[in-house]
């Protein structure tokens, strides 16, 4: 019984220790002379559903102040953020770009994105059959758009 009560204070104490311990949090703008320009409704769309992982700016909630959430989100978001940058993505190479377009409709046609685990806990960023075809349309036009580029 000893040892049972050693480990939990062992345990607990790490608990206390790792708090103070808080990744960098992601605050910059999202905005910028490199984000990508779209239509003000599609931008409405993806700061609700995307750009807490997928730009240089997250909404944090209260339970990142938590030790290991915090570090848990900060992973996520940093994945996210190699995956697709809205906040950088002028400097991706043209095609880079379109490659990014074609994983947005294929990510949006099978419903990866955005996560369950995401919309669980923020319930507003489930996207609706009508912004999901309003995001599908921009895509296409935008990859239309790269391509045009390609060619001339």
């Amino acid at each position: 019984m000893k040892l049972v009560k050693k480990i939990l204070v062992v345990l607990l104490a790490a608990l206390v220790v790792i708090q103070f311990f808080h990744p960098a949090k992601n605050e910059g703008s999202a905005d910028g002379p490199n984000a990508m320009a779209m239509p003000a409704d599609v931008r409405n769309i993806l700061e609700t559903s995307c750009y807490d992982c997928h730009s240089n700016h997250t909404s944090y909630p209260w339970y990142n102040n938590i030790q290991p959430v915090a570090w848990w989100l900060n992973d996520h978001v940093n994945e996210g953020k190699r995956e697709i940058n809205f906040s950088e993505f002028n400097t991706y190479k043209l095609k880079r770009k379109i490659k990014k377009m074609k994983e947005i409709r294929e990510q949006l046609e099978e419903g990866e994105m955005p996560l369950s685990s995401y919309t669980l806990i923020h319930g507003n960023a489930k996207l609706t059959e009508a912004q999901k075809n309003r995001l599908l349309a921009w895509v296409d036009s935008t990859k239309l758009s790269l391509a045009d580029t390609v060619k001339h």
